[in-house]
């Protein structure tokens, strides 16, 4: 798999120049041995308008409640880990549910993620996604983990959300360390079904199709306040299995 072809797969599903684009991703399905051509890629279509987001998710660190934004791994896959750690990538500062970021608007989707007191509250960049707008892209890795939906879910918060205020410590990029409280996310006692969003989303909201040689999905994210919304705000368990 070369770079050309990744840039013409990418813009077939219809990423463009001047996106804001949040990638999860399963590095393996894809089938490209270099993840820095799969960066490449993303970089040469969005171009230097655009800005690539990715999940930076660190909620199973431990001990649970200490979390440090240069040095706490993140635990979404090999990819988001990778890109962590590249050099000029900026991380928001949130103790479970931070992101990271390259490109010229990364300081607008990143750097009031502070002041929310939720995982996907108004300031974090998942909320932002769906109201900016931005895209996501779901490379390899089908539709259920996509963090953007917690972001819906706080929109009309079911059941099951939020779990007991917490108190976290914390250390940001200049080594400043403080103490905040958050409310955090629960789903203890259901699974996440947010594949449910195929059924959901009209053909102009979704595209599908091969980047690398895994199947891959690009989701307008204000798509998600139409259709998705109403179905949660009608079933409130509509995105979960529950036993």
């Amino acid at each position: 798999m070369d770079l050309v072809t990744l840039v013409s797969q990418l813009r077939a599903l219809g990423l463009k120049r001047g996106d804001v684009v949040m990638v999860h991703s399963s590095f393996k399905a894809l089938g490209v041995k270099d993840p820095e051509l799969i960066l490449m890629a993303l970089a040469e279509v969005l171009g230097d308008t655009g800005a690539l987001l990715m999940p930076a998710l660190s909620y199973l660190q431990q001990p649970s409640d200490v979390h440090d934004t240069n040095l706490t791994p993140t635990c979404v896959g090999f990819l988001s880990e990778y890109f962590r750690r590249r050099p000029g990538t900026v991380r928001s500062l949130h103790p479970t549910h931070s992101v990271c970021g390259v490109g010229a608007q990364v300081s607008a989707w990143l750097g009031d993620h502070l002041e929310d007191y939720t995982p996907c509250g108004p300031h974090s960049p998942f909320y932002k996604l769906l109201h900016a707008p931005g895209k996501i892209l779901m490379l390899g890795c089908g539709l259920a983990p996509n963090t953007a939906m917690h972001a819906l879910e706080e929109h009309a918060p079911p059941p099951y959300l939020f779990a007991a205020p917490k108190i976290y410590t914390m250390t940001d990029a200049s080594g400043r360390t403080f103490e905040k409280e958050y409310i955090p996310h629960n789903f203890q006692g259901v699974t996440q079904r947010y594949d449910r969003l195929a059924d959901l989303l009209p053909d102009s909201a979704m595209s599908q199709g091969l980047v690398g040689h895994a199947p891959s999905f690009l989701i307008r994210g204000e798509a998600l306040l139409e259709a998705p919304l109403a179905r949660l705000r009608a079933e409130p368990f509509y995105f979960v299995d529950r036993p």
